[in-house]
């Protein structure tokens, strides 16, 4: 089923093609472009803020969100993008070995971390909240998967878990930006792994870091499968 920043997303689209929407031309305020789709304005923002990813609107800011010259480099810069995302084979390869080193810091940082650095980890989770934007969210999440790996005290596992995290930021912008509950999802299961390692439960800790980055596997694949149907 499309999610409403899917349907959102669509609508703005289908102007565009019907002529509604000129290249170059501004996009109508907020509340009654909103109110005429039959959209919620935070579904119309977050496709606002997909449709600019890929460069089809440009927001600017202080003066309003405009059709792009939809030239075809610029579309094209935009396909490639959303290309390697979809497509790539080697996303896959990179998830994968996230799930093998990032449940294994995470096991290895509730044997070793202080309690002190435990809550320092914990008030990294809870700076960040649905009201965070997109880009700030995503930095935020690679913050703190960083923080566990740091906690782990091995500088090679932290140098390979930055490395994989620096080539999956992509996937996760565009996540955030076109899956509804992505943020309240990935902030609830940064608060349950904090638990687990406060808890000094390795196992659970191992766990919960494996689920958290299998849902985004998951997401890409059912991502993948409808874009290839």
């Amino acid at each position: 089923m499309p999610s409403l920043t899917d349907d959102a997303i669509a609508r703005i689209r289908a102007m565009i093609l019907s002529g509604q929407l000129q290249p170059g031309q501004r996009l109508p305020p907020e509340k009654p472009l909103s109110e005429a789709l039959g959209l919620s304005r935070n579904s119309l923002r977050e496709a606002v803020k997909a449709l600019e990813l890929i460069r089809v609107l440009d927001v600017r800011r202080g003066d309003g969100t405009y059709v792009t010259s939809l030239e075809p480099a610029l579309l094209l810069e935009a396909v490639s993008f959303v290309t390697d995302l979809h497509h790539d084979r080697s996303l896959y390869e990179l998830l994968e070995v996230r799930r093998i080193l990032e449940p294994a810091s995470a096991l290895i940082a509730t044997a070793r971390a202080s309690d002190a650095e435990i809550e320092g980890l914990a008030a990294r989770a809870g700076a960040a909240s649905e009201q965070t934007g997109v880009e700030d969210l995503v930095a935020a999440d690679l913050d703190f998967h960083a923080a566990i790996a740091r906690l782990a005290g091995n500088e090679y596992l932290l140098g390979l878990i930055e490395a994989l995290s620096s080539k999956t930021v992509r996937v996760r912008v565009w996540r955030a930006l076109t899956q509804d509950g992505a943020a309240r999802r990935t902030l609830d299961e940064h608060a349950a792994i904090v638990d687990a390692i406060r808890q000094r439960d390795p196992q659970l800790a191992h766990a919960r870091v494996l689920a958290h980055i299998d849902g985004v596997e998951q997401w890409v694949r059912r991502v993948d499968q409808q874009s290839a149907e």
